[in-house]
């Protein structure tokens, strides 16, 4: 899988693509990430990348020239599935986004920032729009940072354990169950004896049961998906 992210603020997309599981996807080669800045795409002799916006109101507005220009040399260049901009007004992002997006070979990230980008790019270039949340950050590029680090995790071969993405959260509308370590006691607190069975079935009824009940309790929401309630 290939993602560019195109963003005004390339330094600060440096340190989480450059550790953990996305520095091993990456040294895997089973994910390429490559950032780009916008102000090197920009026809303006000081690299200016925002503008007024039409009609009043407060705030600069990404401009269209720089954004066109970098995304048509990517496109120039190969066919992308998606041209995703993180924006507060996007779809919100969750787990099956995330399922989808990582079948995809090819994508691309615009990082919104100011007062959001001009209207034609989303009109004509844009083909997703992502939200991580319902409020506002500074710029799109911790947006981008989670959404690539949500996908890429799902690509075969990049987790040791294959089958842990599977057991994640959200992965079925429930949340996880409790999970325990070693020791089996401690200070008096010990783990669940069915935990300690040896017996499989038992352990993933177990483990099920305690999914249903703590997504009841604590998002209703899922658990109303779960169980097919709209």
């Amino acid at each position: 899988m290939r993602i560019d992210i195109i963003t005004v603020l390339p330094e600060i997309l440096e340190s989480p693509f450059n550790h953990s599981i996305i520095k091993r996807a990456k040294e895997k080669e089973l994910a390429e990430i490559y950032i780009h800045n916008l102000r090197e795409y920009s026809d303006d002799k000081h690299r200016k990348v925002d503008d007024y916006s039409y009609g009043k109101g407060a705030g600069m507005v990404m401009a269209i020239q720089p954004i066109e220009k970098v995304i048509e040399t990517l496109t120039a260049e190969r066919k992308y599935d998606e041209i995703i901009f993180t924006t507060p007004d996007g779809a919100v992002f969750n787990q099956q986004a995330a399922n989808s997006l990582s079948l995809k070979e090819n994508i691309i990230i615009l990082c919104g920032h100011y007062k959001g980008i001009d209207q034609r790019i989303r009109d004509h270039y844009i083909t997703m729009e992502i939200s991580i949340g319902d409020y506002v950050l500074t710029g799109g590029e911790l947006a981008a940072a989670i959404i690539t680090d949500s996908v890429v995790r799902l690509i075969p071969g990049v987790l040791s354990d294959e089958t842990s993405a599977l057991t994640d959260s959200f992965q079925d509308n429930l949340l996880s169950p409790p999970v325990y370590t070693r020791p089996a006691e401690y200070k008096g607190m010990k783990v669940p004896d069915v935990l300690l069975s040896g017996n499989d079935k038992l352990v993933d009824n177990w483990k099920h049961d305690q999914a249903v009940e703590r997504t009841k309790k604590l998002r209703p929401d899922l658990y109303r998906k779960f169980m097919g309630e709209k």
